[in-house]
């Protein structure tokens, strides 16, 4: 008996080692080895921090060139007093790992198509590997790595970061390692220059990495040019541009030339491109700035805001800090896995940045000579490919090699091995800006040491992709605003589809000259401002290729005419105003041609509704919620008879596009329903679409999601989606046509407020923490004032007043071994 239960014991014993020791399988999902997840001395446990946690510490490095002091305020924001400066961005890298490092480290792996790696076996994770590979994100980093480390300042700056993130990467051990590395069951990199680049293409990405060149595509196939214009119009009406109406432009020094074949082959092509949807940023990435001149505020001083619109995350994008050196001394928002202040100010100018929504990435179909890829024609011969042999590892998996055909127009992103996206055998090879080598490190880092409006534009033309609007102000008394970045000079509509690749006509001819892209200096009206709207009105003598916003351009401009004696309370109270001039616009209209004689009492209780609400998108309104469902079935009434006639997708018409059109013809050749027999009225179809509304409405009443703000569920969403480590269900107003722009995972990411007067006044909020420990207190302790639209005071501090400031709980020394 005694030898059975050794023997049970024993079995029970291997099996219990074997569990703890081994990732399993649940659900799909791989679980990390327990045993080493839940040991008490290296474990999860050790991530729980102490809510009296103690950050005072102090530190050498071989690395450093000399002392540095980091005084913490009560929020967790680092002012870092160096005495050289590359010792701040030594420092500067340091924190952003201390407190950021399995963010930074996780969004580069998803840049270099790294994912499969870490998350292991799936499809939807080596499918999203397979499709960076493809667009290039590596070889671009490296390609943009060798201009930054050409020029000896942008070196010398990523070295001495680099060099920080290494060396606290150093004093870890695994009970030290985020909670994430943990769940995942991996261990840091060593951090290099390349990852940082690799963050600034994942930028890109996001922000220009939008395309609808296929869904246009394929609405070409089936409309005509004329219902192309109507559909997709290349400016609304009701446009506000970034540079006023009536502004002077010189005339084009480069002139692209149309192909003379384009009217015949691209703008009339009846072939249909067999797709399915192609992965793509989120097209509502997007943001608000502005700067007013002194003559317009009460303190006589400048007054610069933005609050860029992007993913809205935890750990957050964003880093707060100072840095500070003898010939250096800003503050802002800092990106973790990046040196220098991305958005912020200095003690003499501050700079906000918008996106500016331009097309600079378009597919061209490769003749290849057979499946092999080995050759393409090109200008009548036949071209030799080159080959990126990319291999993806994937944890616990054998290794995946991508092979990638690269072409004179670029790397071939679709083709037979990829065939999740195509369905017809074509090859497509992809030109986009991104690819091409640039260093914007150079751009924020001169931005961070400017004085005046001279060094602004000195920085900017550094600036390539994204292309953004970057507005600024000045203690001097300076606006302006320049929307930035290297755009290729595209005959109209180029772009817009899918191109011929057998020559060189199609391709990009050029670029517009910097010193011809859209700008404002100190306008006589006394603001600039952007809000991802085109930049210009029809006499701007270049095509603007790209899918703007207009609205919340038209509700700024409002605000900013209307306002005298602006102060920073105006402006915050500004940039979180909850009214939508959409519905402004779109309400009188859907009332007007609705039947309310045909309606029950329960639908006239949403009509009812409908024409007491005030307008703005507050969190208990029932308003736009009734709007919104109904605009969205009045879209389908209009567009899905004519999108019928294919199963492929189509880019959907903007919302302006639809109410533009019914404003100025209430016969707008889509309202009829050319399934039926009979020719319907816009009062026909707005009084269907809104009796569908109800019953939508009535699902919503009893689901309890009527009111606005549970209905759009702004929320905080974890990297890896644990809801845990989330913050949903945010109660907050706001719309996607609000300046309050905030809907589902998208909104305000940092919110800023720069009077520029003698002294510094500047406030600012993002939604997050500090800490990216999902245990510690400063993970997420500005969501709730984020939320409310309160603000905090910046404490933007001289090394003296640092010292005497009761706003500062730690300090950090850094000093030379």
């Amino acid at each position: 008996m005694r030898i059975f239960l050794l023997i049970v014991s024993a079995i029970i014993t291997i099996v219990l080692i074997f569990l703890l020791s081994t990732s399993l399988s649940i659900s799909g999902s791989k679980t990390p080895r327990f045993g080493a997840f839940l040991s008490p001395q290296n474990g999860f446990w050790q991530n729980a921090e102490a809510s009296n946690i103690d950050f005072n510490e102090k530190f050498t490095s071989a690395r450093l060139d000399g002392k540095v002091d980091v005084f913490f305020d009560e929020r967790l924001v680092p002012h870092v007093y160096a005495e050289k400066e590359n010792d701040a961005y030594f420092v500067q890298g340091y924190l952003h790992a201390k407190f950021r490092l399995w963010q930074m480290e996780f969004q580069t792996y998803a840049a270099a198509g790294r994912l499969s790696e870490i998350m292991g076996k799936g499809k939807a994770f080596l499918e999203k590997d397979r499709f960076f590979r493809r667009l290039g994100m590596v070889s671009s980093a490296e390609q943009s790595l060798k201009t930054l480390e050409a020029n000896s300042v942008t070196k010398s700056e990523l070295d001495a970061y680099t060099n920080g993130v290494n060396a606290y990467v150093e004093t870890l051990d695994p009970a030290k390692y985020p909670l994430e590395y943990k769940l995942l069951d991996y261990k840091p990199e060593k951090w290099t220059n390349l990852k940082t680049q690799l963050f600034f293409k994942y930028m890109s990405y996001e922000l220009a990495g939008f395309d609808s060149d296929f869904e246009m595509t394929n609405a070409r196939s089936i409309f005509s040019p004329a219902d192309i214009e109507q559909l997709y119009p290349i400016a609304p009406d009701s446009l506000d541009p970034v540079v006023a109406r009536g502004t002077t432009f010189q005339n084009a020094s480069h002139i692209p030339k149309k192909p003379g074949n384009a009217d015949s082959i691209y703008f009339h092509s009846s072939g249909i491109s067999n797709s399915t949807l192609i992965p793509q940023p989120d097209k509502n990435n997007g943001s608000n700035n502005w700067a007013v001149a002194g003559s317009k505020t009460k303190s006589g001083a400048p007054i610069l805001c933005n609050d860029p619109h992007l993913g809205l995350n935890l750990p957050s994008l964003w880093y707060e800090m100072q840095l500070s050196s003898p010939t250096l001394n800003t503050y802002g928002a800092t990106f973790p896995g990046s040196p220098s202040v991305i958005i912020g100010f200095n003690d003499s100018c501050a700079w906000g940045v918008t996106n500016a929504s331009r097309d600079v990435k378009d597919y061209y179909e490769i003749e290849f000579r057979d499946s092999t890829m080995q050759e393409y024609m090109f200008n009548g011969k036949w071209l030799k490919s080159t080959f990126r042999n990319e291999i993806i590892k994937i944890k616990g998996e054998p290794d995946v090699t991508e092979r990638i055909a690269v072409t004179v127009l670029g790397p071939v992103m679709y083709d037979k091995t990829f065939p999740n996206v195509l369905k017809d055998g074509k090859y497509y090879a992809l030109r986009w800006l991104a690819q091409d080598t640039s260093n914007e490190l150079l751009a924020f880092n001169k931005l961070n040491h400017a004085n005046n409006y001279a060094d602004y534009l000195n920085a900017i033309s550094n600036y390539q992709c994204p292309g953004q609007n970057f507005a600024f102000a000045s203690k001097s008394g300076d606006i302006a605003i320049r929307q930035e970045g290297k755009f290729p000079a595209k005959w109209q509509r180029q772009g817009d589809y899918l191109m011929p690749g057998v020559d060189s006509s199609y391709a990009w001819q050029g670029f517009i000259p910097n010193s011809e892209n859209p700008a404002m200096t100190n306008p006589a009206r006394g603001f600039v401002s952007s809000a991802n709207q085109l930049a210009t009105d029809k006499d701007y003598p270049y095509y603007l290729a790209g899918r703007p916003f207009i609205y919340r351009g038209i509700i700024i401009n409002r605000w900013l005419n209307r306002l005298s004696n602006i102060t920073v309370e105006d402006m915050q109270q500004m940039q979180t105003d909850t009214y939508d001039v959409f519905a402004e616009m779109a309400r009188p209209l859907l009332l007007r041609y609705l039947n309310q004689q045909d309606l029950s009492n329960d639908e006239l209780s949403y009509i009812n509704k409908l024409k007491e609400w005030n307008l703005r998108t507050d969190y208990n309104e029932e308003g736009p919620t009734i709007l919104d469902k109904w605009w969205r079935r009045l879209q389908k009434e209009v567009f899905s008879d004519e999108f019928a006639k294919t199963a492929l997708p189509m880019r959907t018409p903007d919302n302006s596009t639809l109410l533009e059109g019914l404003l100025r013809d209430s016969t707008f050749k889509f309202v009829d329903n050319i399934s039926t027999p009979r020719v319907e009225s816009l009062r026909q179809i707005v009084s269907a679409s809104f009796k569908k509304a109800a019953k939508d409405l009535d699902t919503a009443k009893q689901s309890d999601y009527l009111i606005w703000g549970k209905y759009k569920n702004t929320g905080l969403k974890h990297l890896l989606n644990i809801p845990s480590f989330s913050r949903q269900q945010l109660e907050m107003g706001g719309s996607l046509n609000s300046i309050n722009a905030n809907f589902r995972n998208n909104g305000p990411s940092w919110r800023m407020i720069v009077q520029l007067s003698k002294d510094t006044e500047a406030y600012g909020v993002y939604p997050g923490g500090q800490s990216g420990n999902p245990g510690s207190k400063y993970y997420d302790d500005f969501v709730d004032d984020w939320v409310k639209g309160k603000y905090f005071k910046l404490l933007f501090l001289n090394k003296q007043e640092g010292q005497n400031s009761d706003k500062i709980k730690w300090k950090m020394t850094f000093s030379k071994a």
